[in-house]
């Protein structure tokens, strides 16, 4: 069996010292007690009460109201008194769990008081043993055993671990806890302790493989029990012998299962009940109804009804109390709110004129600030713009016309293929005189700009060049402002320009898409690529200031020889 008396025993031992403890405590301080902190105690003392007496629900919701008033007063001993108190309760219900959450709540109250660190540790051992949390049952146990020096209750320790380490089915680790303490005369004068230790080793032999030794302690355990009218400690011994038996002697598993279940209905021992009805269930030889399984369904459904409307009951009382606290927050709160706000306007006057002024003076900066940035910014872009129309000048047109008119002068232009060929050359700077002035001329941004743009791109198709454009989500150009689509047909001039000197692509892709907050444009070609010293070389850190300089981002992917990507998003 997983269950141990004890360690009921030793958490109501302990809170009862703790609360003598905190008792001793206030007496000795001889303190004046403030009013809340009498109402507070006495409402703790009620939930002692009603927990004497069993009304559990009553208790539990006296030790909540007393926990809130402590916690106004700021006297952790009490808070946690309370909090242990609730989890205690819960446990009773079935509610693990919720035990838990009581438990963890209760920690920081605890703080280096042993007795309350017992009680919490045992509380949390049983909510992980029920739960089948086995290994962190075994961890809180052993957190008690290094803390508590009497004899009879670390043996009780050994005990409970020894019946988890059966639960996981590692038997020779239970025997070789429970064994050594027969061995020693710590309980001799306490023999239903004793007989307790006796019938789980006995439990841990037989399911060990040693079956005659195993039976030999169950049933000496048993004799001690009824020799000293042990009756709630003989259902273990009555359980033990039923699974002993189950497949062994049917008549015997049968009539120990129906001790069980007799000596369990005493003692209302709910889930006593039901194992003994789970062994009983499986012995209806006759055919016909199992009055046996209709027993263990009618009581599983009863003690599933009353555990769950407890559960529910219990987080009702916490709920109301919360929100009954939140509420009186919310009021004083409200009166504090008044009267500041009294006190405050003898000053309002004074601090919003000076705030005012404040914020004058902070717009003025940032509007300055910004102006200025954009200028700037405006500026940056405009001499590099500059910049790249003299080169493009110098390094193209004026070398073509240099040497046009060289040739024009050293030549006979009276040859007809000589002047054929300085008509060549003419007609080739007229070209490129003509693509020059179209790609630095104004920018229609009217109804006409989506299709001048895509004509723009549609322009670098050749022979050796495949130019894709791919439309995503439908762009309204009415709503996008002037110098943003300046901005992105310039840029996207830049990149096609570059594409064709610098990449030796034969594949670009432009993706034109939106979203609610964007405009967004993806370019890629699969050309050589460029480092990043290629990329402000040719040109495209100009095209980087004109995005950014209309609050968008261009960014750049590009590895020599794995093609070149660029990235435009602009805000609409």
């Amino acid at each position: 069996m997983l269950r141990s008396p004890f360690f009921i025993l030793l958490l109501l031992l302990s809170i009862v010292s703790c609360q003598k403890s905190v008792n001793t405590v206030i007496d000795t301080s001889k303190k004046q007690e403030s009013l809340k902190y009498t109402q507070a105690k006495r409402l703790s003392e009620l939930g002692d009460s009603y927990n004497r007496d069993s009304k559990l629900d009553s208790a539990f919701y006296y030790y909540n109201k007393s926990k809130e008033l402590f916690e106004a007063e700021g006297n952790s001993s009490y808070i946690a008194y309370n909090l242990i108190g609730m989890a205690h309760i819960q446990q009773t219900y079935g509610d693990y769990y919720s035990s838990e959450e009581t438990l963890t709540e209760a920690l920081p109250y605890i703080n280096n008081d042993l007795q309350y660190q017992v009680a919490a540790n045992n509380l949390f051992g049983i909510a992980a043993k029920e739960v089948k949390n086995y290994d962190d049952a075994v961890r809180y146990y052993a957190t008690i055993l290094k803390t508590v020096n009497d004899s009879v209750a670390r043996v009780a320790l050994f005990n409970n671990i020894a019946t988890v380490y059966t639960e996981q089915k590692k038997y020779r680790k239970a025997i070789a806890l429970l064994e050594p303490i027969l061995k020693t005369d710590i309980l001799d004068t306490l023999q239903h302790k004793k007989a307790r230790i006796i019938d789980n080793l006995g439990f841990a032999y037989y399911k060990d493989n040693h079956i005659q030794k195993g039976l030999a302690l169950m049933n000496q355990a048993l004799v001690i029990r009824t020799s000293i009218n042990d009756s709630y400690g003989s259902i273990e011994s009555y359980l033990h012998l039923a699974d002993f038996y189950q497949n062994r002697d049917y008549q015997k598993s049968k009539e120990n299962a129906l001790q069980a279940y007799k000596v369990a209905t005493k003692y209302q021992s709910i889930d006593e009940r039901l194992e003994a009805l789970e062994f009983l269930m499986s012995y209806n030889l006759e055919k016909g109804v199992n009055s046996y399984a209709a027993l263990f369904v009618n009581l599983n459904d009863s003690i599933k009804t009353v555990r769950n409307n407890a559960k529910n009951q219990f987080a009702k009382i916490k709920y109301d109390s919360r929100e009954a606290t939140l509420e009186n927050i919310k009021y004083k709160g409200q009166r504090a709110e008044t009267l500041l706000q009294l006190e405050t306007q003898k000053n309002e006057k004074y601090l919003l004129s000076f705030g005012f002024v404040v914020l004058l003076g902070g717009i003025g900066f940032l509007i300055h600030y910004f102006r200025n940035k954009s200028k700037r910014e405006l500026l940056v872009a405009r001499y590099n713009t500059e910049t790249r129309i003299s080169k493009k000048l110098h390094d193209e047109l004026a070398n073509d016309v240099f040497y046009a008119m060289t040739f024009a002068e050293t030549q006979d232009l009276q040859n007809p293929i000589k002047k054929e060929t300085l008509v060549d050359n003419l007609d080739k700077i007229y070209v490129r005189t003509r693509d020059f002035s179209k790609e630095n001329s104004t920018i229609e941004t009217g109804e006409s700009f989506e299709h001048n743009l895509k004509q723009m791109l549609s322009n670098y198709k050749s022979d050796s060049v495949e130019v894709i454009i791919k439309n995503g989500n439908i762009i309204d150009w009415s709503k996008i402002e002037n110098e943003k689509k300046i901005a992105l047909q310039r840029v996207l001039q830049e990149l096609m320009v570059n594409m064709k000197k610098y990449s030796q692509a034969n594949f670009v892709i432009i993706g034109f898409d939106s979203d609610q907050n964007n405009v967004k444009i993806d370019y890629s070609d699969n050309g050589v690529g460029f480092t990043e010293k290629l990329i402000l070389k040719n040109g495209l850190q100009n095209a980087e200031n004109r995005i950014q300089a209309v609050k968008g981002i261009l960014t750049f992917d590009s590895q020599i020889n794995k093609g070149f990507k660029a990235k435009i998003l602009l805000p609409k």
